[in-house]
């Protein structure tokens, strides 16, 4: 295997091993000891790629914002109507939480205290502007109140959704994440879209849901390379 090829490989496996560590203890409680065994690699091996736990932390953030920023593209490239729209990026989103130990680490790092470094924007800003833009223009296509607070509405449904993602863990397994999606956007359409076009939207949010799979085995777990 050529050496570029095989540090690269060995950089992503720290990443995962740093990131479901961090995702299950927490960042505070996690020694780059504990990554670099977790990984399966030598702590010189981690020490060639991260100096330091800020710097894995910083490349965990980098590599969430690259794919939250394709999940977000993704969907404006289908054309939908705004409502869709956001609905698809936050089921997107979900399913990136449910697949993916990276994105759930993002979650905890932000929210426990490690800073976002430039050039890189908080997660939680870039989601309020995407929410925001959203519902203006489903106001503008009527599928939302035109006396809406769109502000008010788009921080609300931010905070649900970090809300979701945070007090799911502890109370149940991260595979009923789309489920706990569905039942905000069953609150949301209710009180944001006119009543004859919530059917849609309401049978749009459970088909969203079904369509994010899980795969029980890999769950919560992070992909180590063979012993």
């Amino acid at each position: 295997m050529p050496r570029q090829l095989r540090a690269e490989q060995t950089r992503t496996t720290i990443i995962t091993a740093a990131a479901d560590l961090f995702d299950r203890r927490g960042y505070e409680r996690t020694s780059l000891g504990d990554i670099a065994e977790h990984a399966r690699v030598t702590k010189g091996a981690l020490y060639f790629h991260f100096a330091a736990k800020e710097d894995l932390a910083h490349a965990i953030m980098e590599l969430q914002s690259r794919a939250a920023r394709k999940a977000v593209s993704d969907v404006d490239g289908r054309g939908c109507p705004s409502l869709e729209a956001l609905m698809r990026i936050t089921f997107a989103f979900t399913r990136l939480c449910v697949e993916d130990p990276v994105a759930r680490a993002e979650l905890r790092l932000v929210t426990g205290g490690v800073g976002v470094r430039p050039p890189l924007r908080h997660p939680f800003t870039e989601w309020l502007e995407i929410a925001t833009r959203k519902l203006v223009g489903a106001v503008r296509e009527a599928d939302v109140h035109p006396d809406v607070d769109v502000h008010a509405a788009a921080h609300s449904l931010v905070c649900l959704l970090v809300g979701a993602r945070l007090t799911g863990p502890a109370l149940e397994p991260v595979a009923r994440l789309p489920r706990r999606t569905t039942e905000m956007w069953h609150l949301v359409i209710r009180g944001l879209v006119p009543v004859p076009r919530r059917p849609r939207y309401l049978s749009l949010a459970t088909q969203l849901a079904r369509e994010v799979r899980v795969v029980p085995a890999s769950v919560g777990r992070a992909a180590g390379p063979p012993r």
